[in-house]
């Protein structure tokens, strides 16, 4: 018998619907709860990626943390039963503390293979992400409410005997928090699945902090270059937000892959048009390591039993077919107006994707 107790955060006045905290409102096993961090030095030297999640209709909790320094990613991956205490963000040896809500968070590894302790604050409000749906046919297989930010971190990561001090001055961090509905592992195929096959898939997300500014660019399209994600948002501290129109990517793919080595958006802002120019420093495959599809050997949300932690080291000098099918986070450095900024160039191109002259899966830049 299930056990429907109170749990301890149904003392607070935070309830959305008239069910227990330890509940969500939907019965559908996809729903998540999870957030992302980026710690990226502004040298291309390493690019941390640390994030944990909750599937409340599965039961799980997990967490992950890749870092990538040279041609290496040092990953750590944990997983747990999903307990009662929901504002315990904490998997094995990693875990988040928040310590003032949007402001200022505390990360932390304690594992031997990976350990960091980093102050992550705030140097903007928190932004709102367009509200994301995706069906496959009548299915939705995706609803998602997102908010992104920017701010500085500081502190300490060690691996494989090597350290990094983390200082504001040449480090940058973003942070992305969803919750909602999206794909695990287990999601029926069949013949749904046969009968509507993905033609094609291409993913923008870039959080960019200036020092004086943030920039957040998304763009998502079809196969026929349909447009169903498409934002440009640039936040200044006691302005109001303003957005800079429809933006064009014109991305140059290193010859015979997909990988991106520079950028130029184009923001259709009416008053002023401008480009983003965006120069890669160093890539993090995130189905290397991380738990995204179509990762291999851990992806977020499954079972793992009770008590798991798993540590990896990959060589990106050998090849990983997967991660040519997932997304990838790249650092970079940014310019625009004049400025040098740094964020994430988080980019996903796979299938047909007319507007990029790809044909099918296969298909690579000439």
């Amino acid at each position: 018998m299930a056990d429907d107790r109170p749990v301890p955060l149904d003392e607070y006045p935070v309830h959305q619907v008239p069910l227990s905290m330890r509940h969500v409102a939907t019965g559908d096993r996809n729903a998540y709860d999870r957030c992302i961090f980026h710690v990226l030095d502004h040298e291309g030297r390493a690019l941390l990626i640390a994030g944990l999640g909750v599937y409340p209709n599965v039961g799980v909790i997990d967490a992950y943390a890749t870092l990538r320094v040279g041609d290496t990613v040092h990953a750590v991956r944990a997983s747990d039963a999903l307990g009662e205490d929901r504002m315990r963000l904490a998997v094995g040896p990693l875990r988040i503390e928040v310590e003032q809500p949007l402001c200022r968070l505390r990360l932390f590894s304690d594992d031997e293979a990976l350990s960091y302790d980093l102050t992550w604050t705030a140097d903007f409000p928190a932004l709102w992400e367009p509200h994301h749906v995706q069906r496959r046919g009548d299915r939705l297989t995706l609803e998602g409410r997102r908010f992104v930010q920017a701010g500085s971190v500081e502190g300490v990561i060690r691996a494989a005997g090597e350290e990094f001090r983390v200082s504001a001055a040449r480090w940058t961090g973003t942070r992305d928090r969803s919750w909602g509905v999206r794909p695990i592992p287990g999601e029926e195929g069949g013949r749904f699945a046969e009968e509507r096959p993905t033609e094609g898939f291409h993913w923008l997300w870039c959080p960019v902090r200036f020092e004086d500014r943030f920039l957040m660019v998304i763009v998502q399209e079809d196969a026929d270059g349909h447009r169903s994600l498409n934002d440009a948002t640039l936040v200044r501290p006691g302005h109001r937000d303003r957005q800079l129109g429809w933006p064009q990517p014109e991305i140059t793919y290193r010859s015979g892959t997909r990988h991106p080595e520079r950028a130029v958006v184009h923001l259709g802002d009416l008053r002023k048009p401008q480009e983003l120019e965006a120069e890669i420093l160093t890539s993090s495959p995130l189905a290397i390591g991380a738990g995204y599809p179509p990762a291999d050997d851990w992806q977020h949300g499954t079972w793992q039993g009770r008590g798991w932690t798993d540590r990896r080291t990959y060589d990106l000098t050998e090849p990983h077919p997967l991660a040519a099918y997932g997304v990838t986070d790249h650092a970079a450095r940014f310019r625009l107006d004049g400025q040098v900024g740094y964020g994430v160039f988080e980019h996903g191109s796979f299938g047909r994707h007319d507007p990029s002259g790809f044909a099918d899966f296969t298909s690579v830049a000439p």
